[in-house]
């Protein structure tokens, strides 16, 4: 029986299976990717598959069309969402052949959709670290690009701790009853965006994403996936992170940007993100990127494991050629 594609509408039906997902992230929630369409100007197309009535994987893409040109992205460029891309449902006792058939059909069919509803002059797409797997993608002529991440082990909050470098832990353990951090709503995303803006500013760089954006995720997704965390000092502000969470990630994804004081502000919220996924039961802590060398000295210190996901685009060469240049001055 061949693999059926469908075009979703029903939002909860589609987060089931986000959920369901050993691939699925909080990136790949029906909300997100609406709000992600509606900032990029694009459409969103919830690509779902399924043998028989049993769901095989699903593959979330946004179309931007400009002129006669349409361009396919998942997740669509300027908003630094790290992963999307495909996300297969559990194949249950399958034997490998058959899981890796499944799999090839799903994502043959999904491209063939795409090819035919839409027909791309570029398409990108960007895994999670989860999907491994990015054969059929490369079968249908996509070039591979690998990619990393760091991403820390939630677990025992002493063996954590720990395993810190002794720089982190003089860090953590020096400054304890100096600060408070407590978890915010939108006045929160608001500072920490404007401080982010204000470090790129002393370095002679911009800083792209747009405060709305953020503040519309918050108000669809809700402060269960995007959490604002606010460091004080005296009733002050001085720091801030905006962690985005599913049911076993927690992603480390704006902020940290350097504090005027001596309080070494940003160990101090990345201790507290992970103490706190802990108690809520998540498994890791997604440090969101390992390819930046001037910052992966400071992510290193937690100990973290590195993870490979993967970039992947297919198009003319002149598509592609733009594409880069875009990313380049982005």
């Amino acid at each position: 029986m061949s693999i059926e594609i469908r075009t979703l509408t029903d939002e909860a039906e589609w987060n089931r299976y986000v959920e369901r997902s050993p691939h699925g992230t909080v990136f790949h929630r029906a909300e997100c990717l609406a709000v992600l369409a509606e900032h990029a100007k694009g459409a969103r197309h919830l690509l779902a598959g399924f043998k028989g009535q049993e769901p095989v994987g699903i593959f979330p893409v946004t179309t931007l069309s400009k002129a006669t040109i349409t361009t396919v992205f998942s997740p669509p460029p300027g908003f630094l969402i790290p992963y999307l891309g495909p996300a297969l449902l559990d194949s249950g006792n399958l034997k490998q052949r058959k899981a890796e058939k499944r799999h090839h059909r799903f994502v043959e069919g999904c491209l063939d959709w795409i090819g035919t509803e839409h027909a791309p002059k570029y398409t990108h797409i960007r895994t999670s670290h989860g999907y491994a797997d990015v054969r059929p993608l490369a079968w249908s002529g996509f070039e591979v690009h690998p990619q990393h991440t760091y991403a820390v082990s939630l677990d025992d909050e002493d063996e954590l701790l720990m395993a810190f470098s002794a720089d982190a832990r003089s860090n953590i353990r020096g400054a304890e009853g100096e600060y408070e951090i407590d978890l915010g709503g939108r006045a929160a995303i608001s500072r920490i965006i404007e401080q982010l803006d204000d470090r790129y500013d002393e370095q002679g760089e911009s800083y792209l994403l747009d405060g709305a954006f953020v503040t519309d995720l918050y108000d669809r997704l809700g402060e269960e996936h995007v959490r604002p965390y606010v460091c004080r000092v005296d009733g002050e502000f001085v720091g801030g992170m905006i962690a985005l969470a599913d049911e076993s990630r927690i992603y480390r994804w704006q902020g940290g940007a350097k504090s005027t004081g001596e309080l070494p502000t940003t160990d101090l919220l990345d201790w507290h993100i992970m103490r706190e996924g802990i108690s809520r039961g998540c498994r890791e802590y997604d440090l969101v990127g390992a390819d930046t060398k001037r910052l992966n000295g400071y992510k290193a210190k937690f100990n973290p494991e590195l993870r490979t996901y993967y970039s992947v685009e297919r198009g003319s060469r002149p598509m592609r050629m733009m594409a880069r240049l875009y990313k380049q001055f982005s």
